[in-house]
Parts: C-alpha cells; sequence; structure tokens
C-alpha cells in the first residue's frame, strides 16, 4: 500500500503526537505489521531498553549497520530505509545494553523467519512481495516419494547417502530425465525441493524427473573445483542411479544444480566431463575471480575457486547446451555473476540470466526455481531427451 502523496510515514506521524505514552505505542503496534512498509519505505521497529539499537543485513548498497533512533523518551526505535518492490530482505538486530553487545537478535515484533544452516533471520517483504504459490504444500498435488541410496565412493574415500526423488506417478517402464542437487540436504530443508517439485509436476510446468540430492562432507573442500567430486558425480553416482533407475541416460536427459559454491561444484563437474550434462542450473554462484593481482577478498577457502574461475574466464569452455543463472541484486555475488554471462555465451552456450531483489539465501534461490526447472526440464510433449 502506498502513501498517499504527501502524506508522512506512520512513525513520523507518531513522532508528532503529543503526550506519546505506553498505551498509544501499543496502539500504534497492534494496528500494524513490523516492519512497517509504505510504499517504497520501510520502517524497522524495535521495542525496548537500550542504549543502541541497529539492523544487521547483507544488503549491498546499504550501510551496514543501520543505526535506529528512539522516538523520544519511549523505549520505541525506528529506523526508516527505501525499499524497492518486490524486495525480500534478511535482517536481525543488534543490541547494545548496559556497554554489552547483543549480536543476531531476531525482530520479536515480526513473525516472519527464514531459516538456513546458520540459523534462522527476520524478513522483511517490500511491497508487492509474495511467497510463490508453488512453493507452499498443494492438496491437489500428488506427492513424490523420497528414497535414501547410500553409495560406496572410491572417489571420495567414503560412503555417502544419496536421497532420490521419485515423481509421484513414477514407473519402470517410463525413461526420467536426472536432476543432480548439491547441498542436497539444504534444497529439502531450508528450500521446499521437494514441495516444489511435486507442484510444478503437478501444474505439467515441468516434466516428471528423477532428482538425486547429494550431501557433501567438507563442503569447502568437495565443492571448491575439486577433482575427486567430480569423479563421484560423473563416474560414481551417475552410472549408479543409472543402473538402478529407469533414466534416459542421454547428456540432454542430465541437469547439474548449486547455490554459491554449490555452483561451482556444478561447473567444475562440467568442466571435466563436458559430454555428460545437457544443462547448468546455476543460484547465486561463487564466481569470485581477479583481473588484477591475486587480493579477492574471499579468504583461503576461495583460492581454489578463484583459479579455477580466473581460468575458465581466460578459456571459455562449452559446458553444456544451456544454463540457467540467477542471482540477488542485494548479494556481492551480483556483480561476479552478471560478468560470467559474457563469458559463457562466448563458449556457444544458451544461456538465460534472471536477478531478484533478494539477497545470498535459501528462499530467493527457491523463488527462483519454477523458471529455472520449467526452462531445463519443460512440461509434458515440450522436453527431448536425447
Amino acid at each position: 500500500m502506498r502513501p498517499s502523496p504527501g502524506r508522512k510515514l506512520a512513525i513520523n506521524r507518531l513522532r508528532q503526537r503529543r503526550g506519546l505514552d505506553k498505551a498509544a505505542i501499543d496502539r500504534f503496534l497492534a494496528r500494524r505489521d513490523a516492519p512497517i512498509v509504505e510504499g517504497l519505505r520501510c520502517t524497522f521497529l524495535w521495542r525496548g531498553e537500550a542504549d543502541e539499537v541497529r539492523v544487521r543485513h547483507r544488503v549491498v548498497g546499504l550501510p551496514d549497520p543501520l543505526q535506529l533512533r528512539r522516538v523520544g523518551d519511549t523505549d520505541l526505535w525506528y529506523v526508516a530505509i527505501e525499499l524497492p518492490e518486490n524486495s525480500r530482505v534478511e535482517y536481525q538486530f543488534e543490541l547494545v545494553l548496559a556497554g554489552e553487545t547483543i549480536s543476531f537478535v531476531n525482530d520479536p515484533l515480526n513473525p516472519r523467519v527464514a531459516h538456513s544452516p546458520m540459523g534462522s533471520s527476520s524478513v522483511c517483504y517490500g511491497s508487492g512481495y509474495r511467497v510463490p504459490d508453488w512453493t507452499q504444500p498443494d492438496p491437489e498435488a500428488r506427492p513424490g516419494e523420497l528414497v535414501d541410496m547410500p553409495i560406496r565412493s572410491l572417489a571420495l574415500r567414503r560412503t555417502t547417502t544419496v536421497t532420490v526423488y521419485l515423481p509421484a506417478r513414477f514407473r519402470r517402464t517410463v525413461s526420467y530425465p536426472l536432476l543432480i542437487v548439491h547441498d542436497g540436504g539444504d534444497y529439502l530443508r531450508y528450500a521446499a525441493a521437494k514441495t516444489v517439485l511435486d507442484n510444478l509436476i503437478h501444474r505439467l510446468d515441468m516434466a516428471e524427473v528423477v532428482a538425486a540430492f547429494i550431501r557433501p562432507g567438507n563442503r569447502l573442500v568437495e565443492y571448491a573445483n575439486s577433482a575427486a567430486h567430480a569423479r563421484f558425480v560423473a563416474a560414481e553416482l551417475v552410472p549408479a542411479l543409472e543402473a538402478e533407475l529407469p533414466l534416459a541416460g542421454t547428456a540432454r536427459s542430465r541437469c547439474l544444480m548449486g547455490s554459491s559454491f554449490g555452483g561451482i561444484a556444478s561447473m567444475s563437474t562440467a568442466v571435466r566431463y563436458p559430454e555428460m550434462f545437457g544443462s547448468l542450473l546455476l543460484e547465486s554462484t561463487s564466481f569470485v575471480f581477479t583481473d588484477i593481482g591475486d587480493d579477492h577478498g574471499g579468504g583461503p577457502a576461495f583460492d581454489p575457486v578463484v583459479t579455477f574461475v580466473n581460468r575458465y574466464r581466460a578459456r571459455p569452455t562449452r559446458l553444456a547446451d544451456r544454463i540457467f543463472m540467477s542471482c540477488g541484486v542485494y548479494e556481492p555475488l551480483s556483480v561476479g555473476n552478471r560478468s560470467m554471462v559474457s563469458t559463457l555465451q562466448s563458449a556457444g552456450m544458451e544461456l538465460r540470466y534472471v536477478e531478484a531483489r533478494d539477497g545470498h539465501n535459501w528462499e530467493n534461490w527457491r523463488d527462483r526455481l519454477q523458471e529455472g526447472l520449467s526452462w531445463i526440464f519443460p512440461g509434458p510433449q515440450k522436453f527431448v531427451y536425447e
């Protein structure tokens, strides 16, 4: 809802009231959701005694932290920012109380919370943003099945459990395309991947697929351009799945998917096995590189990633037929992802790149799945396996 032209923000109208007391603030908060979104303006609120209150976030372009101001002599604090339409922002509070700093506090006035392997964060929805309905359970959609499959990997020197998704109407007489998902447990837990697959297949937005959700050991090692990981995926996982399940078994029918370091794992596997995978789905990939010098700013864990991306940028090769890429405009990786579009296209691959007003998080990646999966595996009668 946009404020009427010339109408002051709700927080400013409150500040101008005389005799502002606890009851008035109680009524103010009871009538509004927090944060307060009024058109392109967003007001973060904190209520409680403190010496300082700050909003912590990871939005490129905004000061971090955002300092809140106290409303008069009350215990209500606020800061207002501009928030473009369709934005989605994850945030927390940081408090200074009696000289002690208390960080990573979720917003007690806001029930919206997003989860990740790092914990939870409060979420602000900008004007126009809606949680896609296909990310929510649909009683009309027949559920697929998740089956755990242990695989002994010589390449990784360990046994790994792969969670396999079988579509609701799975039949042994049908040949299915294969989607391999890096950080599979996190996609299932934090990006509603099973619900998304159930809904998109039910709505005929995408073809019926078998999906293999794989989990890393040491993620920062196995996903950072690891030859062992690539060998596991291409030489052990794919043959094991194709021996056990009715898969089409062609490059066109195989897709590698991942986000952040998982995007690097997908791409580096395709570099080593360029004839094996027809498609890549890359979300907020950690495209960190250096054009001058060697100071990439990512820390030691990124060293092998930078070496890999630098080498590929210098000599781009064809990895697949098609690549779907997405990134949030509020994350630092947006610059690197944009720069890779022309690099990948120069190798003769069809590429679709989309951006969202979101950050480096699981619900951003969830919200891009419909567009990516329906393009790579379009609905019945449209997808060709050969």
